[in-house]
């Protein structure tokens, strides 16, 4: 006769390291998803309609504070390059109808790493905390992404620095 095991006979061991297991393949995935995307950011750019319009207008941008009228008077020189643009890189809040809203997890955390990016970029550029708050009104973040967009850049230093290179 089979006897029975008590609960409180119970080792959680071997659940907890399948679940450690199981965390760990599916992190190695989001990684992957991650490295992908940053092998094909933007690619678009180096197409025909949007590789001349940023030839032209990029050496301008890089003159310009970020959030200025007149960067913002740049970005409206490139309406059509801005539109391809957007419909072809989701991590962009312009790619939605909803627009930060539409986006997953993989869409924020690219769109964070290109504000960092881009904002080195340009003159004055390099600070995540002012293109988060820039991008705040812009794209009507609420205070609950705000927080974890500012959480981000304390908690890793290299975020805050002018330039990681």
């Amino acid at each position: 006769m089979e006897t029975l095991k008590r609960e409180s006979d119970y080792d959680s061991t071997l659940d907890t390291q399948l679940h450690i297991s199981r965390v760990g393949q599916l992190l190695v995935r989001a990684a992957i998803e991650l490295v992908n995307r940053g092998e094909k950011h933007d690619a678009s750019k180096l197409l025909p309609l949007e590789k001349e319009t940023f030839d032209r207008v990029t050496p301008q941008l890089k003159k310009l504070t970020f959030g200025t009228p007149e960067y913002q008077a740049s970005l409206d020189s490139m309406k059509e390059a801005l539109e391809h643009h957007y419909q072809n890189n989701s991590h962009h809040p312009e790619h939605y109808l909803d627009g930060v809203d539409g986006m997953d997890l993989f869409d924020l955390l690219e769109m964070f790493m290109d504000w960092k990016a881009a904002g080195e970029r340009h003159a004055g550029g390099g600070d995540i905390l002012k293109s988060i708050e820039l991008n705040t009104e812009r794209f009507g973040l609420s205070s609950q992404r705000v927080n974890i967009l500012i959480n981000t850049a304390i908690r890793y230093p290299h975020l805050l620095s002018k330039s990681s290179m």
